[in-house]
């Protein structure tokens, strides 16, 4: 088991923070994109990147790395963040976000930018996409990498998920691991009013999963967690990391309205301000 200490959690927490700044300048500078659950996803992202996967920048296609696959295609702005910080692409090339002709799309494409593993943002086929990279690696011998995914609350309405979910258990993907950005909002408001999936933890378990519950903005927590699901064996595990949605931004946190929304040139400053600081723990 890897050593977790309070220098490895500071680092990924600076980490996170530097990635909160980098998708509020971005989706101010597009002047449209998803703000809210790329800011709550925002640690989890970032423990992966900077403390749990084996992949590197300057091979982007090694057979051996890690596969992250970010089933929530819409929150694009988190993991070109991360790839920027990690050093797949220039981190000014952030500020082409939406751009015509800029391989930073409105959703992920692996077509486009080197770091993307799947061109995720049709809701439910990312999971899907990673139930079958896990199941490609088990059926082959030679390799020895594993598979993360990050669903969304909205997202787990879709059937399709569910279905994945019960294919992983099925064929024992002990080499996969899905994150739920268990903010509570969607694009429509709380999950409570629109479709709740309570008790989520519980459905998962009846799927099969090791299912664990943790604080989505403790670092210590999310490593602590893939720890566990790495020395989870016979069966998939999925993490259900409690969020808020816009973290760090105090006129975004927990407003449905800035789901799909992004900020002007007042609230981008007014949030960069803020981030400057660390983040407090929810």
């Amino acid at each position: 088991m890897r050593e977790i200490t309070e220098s490895t959690i500071q680092a990924v927490e600076a980490k996170a923070r530097s990635m909160r700044r980098h998708i509020i300048s971005m989706l101010g500078a597009a002047g449209s994109g998803h703000s809210g659950g790329s800011l709550s996803a925002a640690d989890i992202v970032a423990c992966l990147y900077f403390w749990e996967m084996n992949v590197d920048p300057l091979q982007p296609h090694m057979p051996g790395r890690d596969r992250f696959v970010l089933s929530k295609g819409h929150a694009a702005p988190v993991l070109y963040a991360a790839l920027a910080e990690k050093g797949y692409f220039p981190i000014a090339e952030l500020e082409t976000l939406r751009k015509l002709g800029s391989p930073l799309q409105g959703h992920p494409d692996m077509r486009k930018l080197a770091g993307v593993e799947a061109s995720s943002g049709s809701l439910g086929q990312g999971i899907s996409w990673a139930v079958g990279m896990a199941l490609a690696e088990k059926m082959d011998e030679a390799s020895d990498y594993r598979i993360y995914a990050l669903l969304g609350d909205g997202e787990i309405e879709e059937g399709l998920v569910w279905e994945a979910l019960m294919a992983a258990a099925h064929y024992k993907l002990d080499n996969l691991t899905a994150f739920l950005d268990h903010n509570q909002l969607q694009i429509d408001g709380p999950i409570s009013e629109v479709m709740s999936p309570e008790p989520v933890a519980d459905k998962f378990r009846a799927f099969g999963w090791e299912t664990l519950v943790i604080d989505g903005h403790d670092p210590g927590q999310i490593m602590q967690a893939l720890e566990v699901a790495r020395n989870t064996k016979g069966k998939p595990t999925a993490i259900i990391a409690d969020t808020v949605k816009g973290k760090g931004c105090s006129f975004m946190e927990n407003k449905a309205e800035w789901h799909g929304t992004a900020p002007n040139r007042e609230q981008t400053s007014q949030a960069l301000q803020e981030l400057e600081s660390p983040i407090t723990k929810a």
